[in-house]
């Protein structure tokens, strides 16, 4: 009975860790958030929310031409929600929400931040409502 007994519970032990090794595919263009400070306790300062984007075997540069607004991810233009006054290069921006864009190009990218909130792509961008652009140099990761 012992045995009986020890053979079931190492089954069950040996079941658990071949079904804790099945991972979940990738969502096709999920959400994702990132949070600074990232640490549990602190007050957030600020929260960026975009969708990562699926190559599917397509190269980057035809999914973000040179020269050309892009809405930095997939699906929704990726959102920027201050929780403070914050300084992007020399602009001040109040709390609130913000759109992220970003205008790539050789070497460098400027990153847009745009008082329209809640749209899909940049299909609807408009420069009029830009309130603040800062370059930044590429570099490898």
């Amino acid at each position: 009975m012992k045995q009986l007994i020890s053979i079931v519970f190492l089954f069950f032990v040996a079941i658990q860790g071949i079904e804790a090794q099945k991972f979940k595919d990738l969502d096709k263009s999920p959400l994702d958030l990132i949070e600074y400070p990232g640490t549990r306790g602190e007050a957030q300062w600020a929260r960026i929310l975009y969708s990562r984007p699926q190559l599917n075997g397509r190269a980057i540069e035809t999914l973000v031409p040179e020269g050309k607004i892009w809405r930095m991810g997939a699906n929704e233009s990726t959102e920027l929600i201050l929780y403070t006054p914050m300084k992007v290069g020399t602009t001040s921006l109040a709390a609130g929400r913000y759109t992220m864009y970003a205008i790539p190009s050789e070497g460098q990218m400027t990153i847009i931040i745009n008082k329209a909130t809640h749209v899909w792509g940049a299909y609807s961008y408009s420069e009029d409502l830009d309130v603040a652009r800062i370059t930044v140099p590429l570099t490898e990761a």
